[in-house]
């Protein structure tokens, strides 16, 4: 049962996300603006949910993108938009503070 929720949550198992960003993988935090001031990862690029479809038009299909938010409804979300429009390559890394800690290591 939880491999069926985390599949549709967009959770992703064991990725390196280091490695990701070495690769040139971009974070995309999809909190409101509000919560982005508040504390975000440093390379984090905000593009709130809600206006997720225009504002990432700026980026490139098959850029590498790892999706944050508060806790990783939002980024499963917005994993699931970016890739029902083409982006390939799509990782939820769920809550902000949960992937800084990975990426800080």
């Amino acid at each position: 049962m939880w491999t069926r929720i985390k599949k549709l949550l967009g959770w992703t198992p064991a990725v390196d996300y280091v490695d990701l960003l070495q690769k040139g993988a971009v974070i995309i935090d999809v909190r409101t603006a509000s919560e982005f001031q508040q504390g975000h990862i440093k390379q984090a690029i905000n593009m709130p949910l809600n206006g997720l479809n225009l504002s990432i038009s700026k980026i490139k299909k098959d850029t590498i993108i790892i999706t944050c938010c508060a806790s990783g409804m939002r980024s499963a979300a917005a994993k699931n938009t970016l890739k029902s429009i083409g982006f390939t390559t799509v990782y939820n890394g769920g809550g902000w503070s949960s992937l800084q800690n990975k990426i800080s290591h």
